[in-house]
């Protein structure tokens, strides 16, 4: 019998508490064994590149999530080995191809589940994987929800109930920038 993942994917330019506060939603509590949280060398909806190299990023989130031993959470570098661009459906398909007998959940944010049309292969998503969606402010993920499942009522969208953390990693990247600390928001 397989383990039910949750597949957490971004770029992570830096990890803060917003992304701990949502991973720690992903136990068994949850509904999953575990969370595979994937350092996505680029981002093909984003044109910008991340502050800091894939593997700079990867390293930094090993040794983020290291200091948070109670997450279930495993670092995932499964898109360094693959071709750009990194659309998600592939990066499911090869964790699924890799590991045949776990299930995968993607898990995204409100923002994401309103563009989600977008993205590549997105009704393969909904159907074959599922995601789960925490809140962001500013998107009504009720909403959002009830038009997905009106276009297919079999789209598989479960809401994560996770506290709303308003912090982005670009507001830390810009704070640091202007030399303010932002360490009480970093994981």
């Amino acid at each position: 019998m397989g383990k039910h993942i949750a597949v957490y994917s971004g770029s992570f330019d830096p990890l803060h508490i917003g992304h701990r506060a949502i991973m720690e939603q992903l136990t068994p509590a949850g509904g999953f064994d575990g969370c595979y949280l994937v350092v996505s060398p680029q981002n093909p909806l984003k044109s910008h590149l991340p502050q800091h190299s894939a593997r700079e990023r990867y390293h930094n989130a090993i040794a983020a999530v290291s200091r948070c031993p109670g997450l279930r959470v495993w670092v995932d570098d499964i898109e360094f080995g693959m071709e750009p661009p990194f659309y998600t459906i592939r990066t499911l398909d090869a964790l699924k191809a890799r590991e045949p007998d776990n299930r995968f959940t993607l898990v995204i944010g409100a923002d994401n589940l309103s563009v989600l049309r977008q993205w590549r292969d997105y009704r393969r998503i909904l159907l074959e994987y599922g995601v789960a969606v925490y809140p962001r402010t500013g998107f009504d993920l009720d909403a959002l929800r009830a038009d997905l499942l009106q276009e297919n009522s079999l789209y598989d969208i479960a809401v994560i109930e996770a506290p709303l953390v308003d912090i982005s990693s670009t507001r830390i990247r810009e704070g640091m920038a202007r030399g303010e600390d932002m360490s009480a928001y970093l994981m």
